[in-house]
């Protein structure tokens, strides 16, 4: 039986930051990352969009012989995730399976907080999708959870701009809206994979009383986690230390910006899906 990688995939290249905690949690697996750059964001399209286009790519991933795939997006997490799992894998007949980032993080995410008061920074589609304090109900129905939509720190980010004053204008703003909402919040979840590129600034505006908490470590985790408990995943994986990277776009911009994000140089190709 021919064994499988371990696809991680993004709309963009926030999912670099998830793929880096993965790969050093678990450095003997391979892995291939598609980035869907050419259609990207994903953040602010609608629900059927975000369903469509991630089912294209996961559909891909399994073609080159991914047997798991990762939603290190949680755009796509939030609006896609569960339609996949619940509709198109039960079509097939094998044993692939997709995995997202908003349980993971969901189930973590009371250990951190004492007061049980938590606000999340997420784009506009995961926002508006509720998954989190949804999913954060089933665990910690105590829980208060505060959202905040911040639209444009994914643009800061890939465009380089994380720093300076435009940074820090939208990076307070959003940081105070939160904050404003319930004087009560001790931890601040960053629910999109971009966002630890701006933690820095982050810092400069959230007093040192509030936990800031980045998804790649709970992800990778989980991850690890989840493979011990279900060897029938884990045995059919290859482990070859393979690391490989696609993207939708133009492959000599990706390589240039995700090294930024995975801290590794990094030579993708281009590949086509659906119509950008």
């Amino acid at each position: 039986m021919k064994k499988g990688k371990i696809g991680i995939f993004d709309s963009g290249y926030g999912g670099l930051t998830v793929m880096r905690s993965i790969v050093d949690a678990l450095p003997d697996y391979d892995y291939l990352y598609l980035g869907d750059n050419a259609r990207a964001p994903y953040g602010n399209r609608s629900f059927d969009t975000v369903y469509n286009y991630t089912l294209e790519c996961v559909n891909w991933l399994f073609d080159e012989g991914c047997d798991l795939v990762i939603l290190a997006c949680n755009t796509a997490s939030a609006k896609a995730l569960r339609q996949i799992q619940q509709v198109d894998l039960p079509k097939r007949n094998d044993n692939k399976r997709v995995l997202g980032v908003i349980r993971p993080t969901t189930e973590s995410i009371g250990e951190y907080s004492k007061a049980g008061v938590i606000g999340v920074l997420g784009t506009a589609g995961t926002v508006a999708s509720k998954s989190y304090p949804i999913e954060i109900a089933k665990f910690y129905p105590e829980m208060i959870v505060e959202q905040e939509a911040c639209p444009m720190w994914v643009y800061l980010v890939e465009h380089n701009q994380m720093n300076g004053e435009g940074a820090d204008y939208f990076v307070k703003q959003h940081v105070d809206r939160i904050l404003a909402r319930n004087p009560k919040i001790d931890t601040l979840l960053l629910a999109c994979t971009h966002y630890p590129l701006l933690i820095k600034t982050i810092k400069k505006f959230v007093p040192d009383s509030i936990k800031l908490v980045t998804q790649g470590g709970i992800v990778a985790e989980k991850l690890k986690d989840y493979l011990s408990r279900h060897s029938e995943i884990e045995t059919g994986l290859m482990k070859g230390k393979q690391r490989d990277f696609v993207t939708t776009d133009d492959a000599s911009t990706f390589d240039l910006q995700a090294s930024m994000f995975f801290g590794d140089s990094i030579s993708a190709r281009h590949i086509e899906i659906g119509t950008h």
